[in-house]
């Protein structure tokens, strides 16, 4: 038996929506996608760039929606006994029911932004908090105009923690989701030089990224990262909004959840920290100095939303890269296994840095190599030429024997490579996979990594299907 997450009565109220047909009492979710809905959930027949919900309707209601929202300029489309709550813009009842999500929640909500690292630090705060009481998390990277109020109607009344990712690549688009969300915690987890074609520099990044203090609840904590460049920008914009805690995390000797000690592994972090005065040492299930330092932040803000700390902690151990974040993967290969790391989500400077340097921590076999196989970062305006060339200085520091590049921007990182770490070029990510899938032998290490825009997951998904193999395992943890 599903357990009812709206009645259709209280949607119709929150939305202010006309009803048409017979209504079931009870739903049990909310879709936007008629191919993923499944039965009794309401379908929100939302408009987007590239298609319009209302052309999905009647596929949704045959696939089992309990009620589909539509807007009243298309409603003579349907039926006059289907199923339908009415409303003027489909998108803006959406925004109405998430309004009325929050309202009704009783839990400690935790909004999650920062340039780098949003969703691998939501998805560990799901795991340390799910394991502590009911938990809601946003899905999958669901942080923009229609993503976080979806995830916010998604939200059951019950829960005891709710997290939410909030993203942007424009000022002005935080602060109507935050006030949505209305979290008593908020975390930047860093501000960095990324979506630069919009901005005029990193300060006004961190000015934008500093809209997620306006919808702080009143007595609500900012989590803020003491080590990136834009702290105390970030800290005089928070008091003078009101904020009334600031907890910063990193390195930095003042901070209020400090890393004292990492020890970083191929495939997971050993770290000793100080979260709020309590001294932790714990396993990361994830590598990379960077996944560490946001460690922190989660420890802090599960400590401050009630969590057990100790529990908490001992719970990252079972923190695992999200879908194009890391995951790993072991191919058979001729004569052998070499290891895929995926990082074909997104890509900016500080990620692709990051994603070098596990990939140099990355073990490989007697003859094995480590490669990168790197694709264009997308918006990062006027300057694109020297971030995308300034990517050698990792490649050299994490001892990478060759790089494949694709993308006219990536040009520039090739240009600079010396003869002996050039694996070759393409201007696209289909137009490398033919060189990719010739390339790997035995004990190599492949990390793929680029813009989503570049497409890069072409690449992952040519050697994953030329060369079967299986999920890697952590082997510290077997």
């Amino acid at each position: 038996m599903s357990i009812s997450l709206w009645t259709s009565a209280a949607m119709a109220e929150a939305m202010r929506a006309e009803v048409q047909g017979v209504l079931p009492q009870a739903i049990s979710g909310l879709s936007i996608d008629s191919r993923t809905l499944a039965p009794g959930e309401a379908y929100f027949a939302i408009k987007g760039d590239v298609h319009d919900g209302h052309d999905f309707v009647d596929a949704a209601l045959k696939a089992g929606a309990a009620l589909a929202v539509v807007e009243r300029a298309q409603r003579d489309k349907f039926a006059a006994d289907a199923p339908l709550l009415v409303v003027d813009d489909v998108l803006a009842g959406l925004v109405d029911l998430a309004h009325a999500a929050r309202a009704r929640l009783g839990g400690q909500v935790i909004a999650v932004t920062g340039s780098v690292g949003k969703t691998s630090t939501k998805e560990a705060l799901r795991r340390v908090l799910g394991a502590q009481g009911e938990t809601h998390a946003s899905a999958a990277s669901f942080n923009n105009h229609w993503g976080v109020p979806l995830s916010l109607a998604r939200c059951p009344a019950s829960v005891r923690f709710a997290i939410f990712e909030i993203g942007m690549n424009h000022a002005g688009e935080i602060e109507p989701l935050v006030k949505m969300v209305r979290p008593h915690i908020a975390i930047i987890t860093t501000v960095e030089p990324v979506h630069l074609e919009f901005f005029a520099g990193i300060e006004a990044i961190a000015d934008a990224k500093a809209e997620i203090f306006a919808g702080l609840e009143p007595g609500g904590t900012a989590i803020l990262n003491r080590d990136n460049s834009q702290f105390a920008r970030l800290s005089r914009r928070a008091k003078k909004l009101g904020v009334s805690r600031l907890v910063a995390f990193g390195a930095h000797k003042k901070s209020d959840a400090r890393l004292l000690d990492v020890s970083l592994h191929a495939t997971c972090s050993a770290v000793h920290a100080d979260i709020l005065g309590q001294d932790v040492t714990y396993k990361l299930g994830m590598p990379g100095r960077h996944m560490a330092m946001n460690s922190l932040a989660v420890l802090a803000a599960a400590a401050l939303a009630g969590a057990d700390l100790a529990l908490a902690a001992l719970a990252l151990s079972q923190v695992e890269p999200a879908a194009g974040r890391g995951v790993r993967r072991v191919l058979e290969v001729a004569g052998g296994e070499a290891l895929l790391i995926d990082e074909s989500y997104n890509a900016n400077p500080a990620s692709m840095a990051a994603a070098l340097n596990v990939l140099g921590q990355a073990p490989v076999g007697p003859h094995g190599r480590r490669i990168a196989l790197l694709g264009d970062m997308l918006e990062l305006g006027p300057t694109s030429a020297a971030l995308h060339g300034g990517l050698l200085e990792a490649v050299r520091a994490n001892h990478i024997d060759l790089v494949y590049c694709c993308g006219p921007l990536m040009r520039n990182l090739w240009d600079a490579l010396s003869t002996g770490k050039r694996g070759g070029y393409a201007e696209s990510a289909a137009a490398l996979e033919a060189q990719a899938v010739a390339a790997i032998r035995a004990g190599d290490a492949i990390m793929v990594k680029g813009s989503l825009g570049s497409k890069m997951k072409t690449i992952v998904n040519a050697l994953e299907k030329r060369f079967p193999g299986k999920t890697a395992l952590d082997e510290a943890a077997v």
